[in-house]
């Protein structure tokens, strides 16, 4: 039998999608000397190069240093440290890659955020002899941070300590138990020797102890980051030229694609048009009907919108979140420390923005991965902190869009932080906002307010108490309303419980119908106080932008917000439904003050303690203030019915 291979019928394995891979590890743990020999070893290292290398290090009458392949500076020759991110690349039968080298001096850790950012696999470099260090630790925090699920451990020279499968096993378990803690799997942990080549694409007998796959043959087993085509299309506008009497909106498409004719949503003004035109630069006599991810273009509208820097075009459907808070999982890089109350610009896209610091939520020490009691975040450190904005915000979550979800923080001109989107906690405030028709028309009534508080003997209000659960909100509204009552005001509760049960039976407890929950309680009290009632509400309400909302559905004068505080331990001490407890042991999702946000008001009209004072005291407190803002104090029923009725 011929046993012959048919190499005609030989090819080739198919090549892969290119991948960005990012190199990360504590500094002189190897990442250069890694990178060099990758090199050498896929045989991707320019003509010459490697003479090069073998004559520089004769001359310096050293070992060759495969590190010199990258260090272009002779600044970083001399100091022996890398301070940019160098992107190169090499190919394996499999696919084209590139490559991030990182730096590892904490120093220069806002050049490796900058190229990990890119990256859709990471490898981090441990020293066999050092073990895991600081920046190790921090890499690896940072990794999580920009989302690298993709993610290769190398235990690197493994010749100084002679290959011995002990010390191997022991930074792994270190290794491993981290990662764990961040949630972060590593494909592989597996010892090598860059310098030697050893482990990179074949084992040597010293590594003949370990089963697993080389280096790049776990590489080729990855998936590169799905295209940005395939996500929803997001075009911030990076200027408005005025040509020829036509206005041109340019930017570069970051996600998905526009055709001409279609209809575009601009954020965060919610106003949409139909794209008209493309055009791009050079032009061409062929007219182009289409365009894709990362295109500069430029389009013209079928209608004169306003459109300006910063907004972002997207289809309608799956347009960015409009809000004016968002969370931040921030690095800092400053001297001066980030601290509550203190408002710096936010770099987002094409769009800059004052922004305030809401709240530091937790300072992380990446060492031990435990949360730090700080009130302010200093240089290097990572934080979870919340941002507030005075004007609607459009933005992507990281976990969504990693190229939108992704903001830098500026103090004056200077680059001071920057960190990834989270909306976790709060609403997409878009649907609260937009109307869903435009073809209403309101009705006045023959009634005026003035006449309803006349027959009443007292002015409509609304009356919002707010609070933790358990801060007593729905104990003081029943017997302010009882109290109310027996003095002969117009009166009614509004509490959560009665609520859900009836009009908002179909809403859950998620930011979005927590929002909306809050949107229909605020119109309804608007129309009981506009009847001449008083109205108390009894809700939670964590957002302050939903309270806001609800105080615009009244005038001035006929809104008051009532904080029922009380702090979470004395919250928690109480517990009459057992919520706390379910919350605390994960049964109860997204609950209020535990694991999801309140935000206490700025300048509510009335304080009312709980944990200080008794329930007597507090109904009171409410009462009289009521009694003080709706109280008329001269009745004139008999002249105002009669005015009323003069036209009939």
């Amino acid at each position: 039998m011929n046993t012959t291979p048919d190499t005609q019928h030989i090819h080739p394995p198919a090549q892969k999608a290119p991948m960005n891979i990012v190199i990360v590890g504590h500094v002189d743990h190897g990442k250069s000397t890694l990178i060099g020999r990758l090199l050498y070893e896929t045989d991707s290292l320019p003509e010459g190069k490697y003479d090069d290398l073998k004559a520089m290090a004769e001359k310096r009458n050293m070992p060759l240093e495969w590190s010199f392949v990258l260090d272009s500076f002779q600044a970083e020759r001399d100091q022996a440290v890398t301070i940019d991110t160098t992107r190169i690349g090499f190919k394996t039968e499999h696919r084209p890659y590139v490559i991030i080298d990182a730096p590892g001096h904490r120093e220069f850790l806002q050049n490796m955020i900058s190229g990990a950012a890119d990256a859709a696999a990471a490898i981090l470099v441990v020293d066999a002899n050092e073990g895991v260090q600081e920046q190790t630790r921090r890499h690896a925090y940072l990794l999580s941070i920009l989302g690298l699920s993709q993610v290769i451990v190398v235990v690197n020279k493994m010749d100084l300590v002679e290959y011995n499968q002990n010390r191997f096993e022991t930074i792994s378990a270190e290794i491993t138990d981290y990662l764990a803690q961040l949630h972060l799997t590593p494909k592989t942990i597996l010892p090598i020797a860059a310098r030697e080549g050893d482990g990179l694409k074949t084992f040597s007998e010293h590594l003949s102890w370990f089963q697993g796959q080389t280096l790049l043959g776990v590489l080729d087993q990855f998936e590169a980051q799905a295209g940005m085509d395939s996500k929803p299309l997001r075009f911030p506008v990076q200027d408005v030229y005025k040509s020829d009497h036509e206005r041109i909106i340019v930017g570069r498409v970051e996600s998905g694609g526009l055709n001409v004719g279609e209809m575009l949503t601009f954020s965060p003004s919610n106003v949409a048009a139909k794209v008209q035109e493309i055009k791009i630069w050079p032009a061409t006599d062929t007219p182009k009907h289409a365009a894709q991810a990362g295109e500069s273009i430029g389009i013209t509208l079928d209608s004169p919108i306003f459109v300006e820097r910063g907004d972002i075009a997207s289809h309608e459907h799956s347009a960015p979140a409009l809000t004016n808070v968002f969370r931040c999982h921030l690095f800092w890089l400053s001297d001066h420390h980030l601290i509550e109350g203190k408002t710096y610009t936010l770099k987002l896209g094409t769009h800059q923005v004052p922004v305030f610091v809401h709240s530091i939520d937790s300072v992380i020490d990446t060492q031990h991965l435990t949360k730090q009691d700080q009130t302010n975040v200093n240089k290097y450190d990572i934080a979870h902190v919340t941002f507030r904005s005075q004007s609607m915000l459009a933005l992507d979550s990281y976990q969504d869009h990693r190229t939108m979800g992704r903001c830098v923080i500026l103090d004056g001109y200077d680059t001071v932080g920057g960190g990834t989107i989270s909306m976790e906690g709060y609403p997409d405030q878009r649907h609260a906002i937009v109307k869903a028709s435009n073809h209403l028309y309101q009705v006045d009534h023959l009634l005026s307010s003035d006449e309803r508080a006349a027959r009443n003997g007292h002015k409509g209000a609304v009356v919002w108490l707010t609070g933790l659960s358990g801060a007593g909100k729905s104990t003081l509204a029943m017997h302010v309303e009882r109290k109310l009552f027996a003095k002969g005001y117009q009166t009614y509760v509004l509490d959560g419980d009665n609520v859900r049960n009836g009009l908002n039976a179909d809403l859950g407890f998620s930011p979005k119908d927590r929002t909306e929950n809050i949107r229909r309680i605020g119109e309804v009290a608007a129309l009981q106080s506009d009847a001449g009632l008083i109205v108390l509400t009894a809700f939670i309400s964590p957002y302050r932008a939903d309270r806001d909302r609800a105080r615009t559905c009244n005038t001035a004068t006929t809104f008051h917000e009532v904080y029922v505080k009380a702090d979470l331990e004395t919250c928690e001490t109480r517990d009459p439904k057992g919520l706390y407890k379910k919350a605390r042991t994960g049964e109860i999702k997204e609950f209020t003050g535990i694991s999801s946000p309140y935000e206490a008001p700025e300048n509510p009209e009335l304080v009312i303690d709980t944990a200080q004072h008794s329930i007597e005291d507090c109904v009171d407190k409410i009462v009289t203030y009521i009694e003080g803002n709706v109280k008329l104090k001269a009745l004139k029923t008999d002249q105002n019915l009669k005015r009323s009725t003069a036209g009939l």
